[in-house]
């Protein structure tokens, strides 16, 4: 996998998308933009709670090949499964419903795997999308 370590700083997503994308040559527009619609928002979020109010970084491994793609986020910050939370109920008002969760639930949407694990004090997001060549 490549690897890129950039603050967790929502200025850094710029080179974030810039390193994803770079590894996205042969994926189909369509779900490049759902790649890097999941890869936003996981990122934005990283950078925006996990070292709040602290700083720290975040490191994103990519690795793609034969038409799928694999992500990693990996952060030192505040242990958080975003897994674990019920899903938002969008059947809801936005008034009756409980802030946050539409983000991740529409990463889980859009991506064919969404995996959390903590391992040595590190939280590690891992998303995965395929897709059929274009023809």
């Amino acid at each position: 996998m490549s690897e890129l370590t950039v603050p967790a700083a929502i200025e850094q997503l710029s080179a974030v998308h810039s390193f994803v994308n770079d590894k996205l040559e042969a994926c189909p527009h369509k779900e490049r933009v759902q790649i890097e619609t999941a890869v936003e928002e996981i990122f934005v979020n990283i950078a925006r709670y996990a070292y709040y109010p602290q700083t720290g970084n975040v490191t994103i491994r990519c690795k793609a090949e034969d038409g799928s793609v694999a992500i990693q986020f990996l952060d030192r910050g505040v242990p958080f499964n975003p897994l674990s939370r019920e899903d938002a109920d969008t059947t809801l008002s936005a008034e009756a419903r409980n802030i946050g969760g539409l983000g991740i639930l529409m990463v889980k949407g859009i991506m064919d795997v969404v995996d959390y694990a903590y391992t040595d004090s590190t939280n590690i997001l891992t998303i995965k999308k395929s897709w059929q060549a274009e023809k």
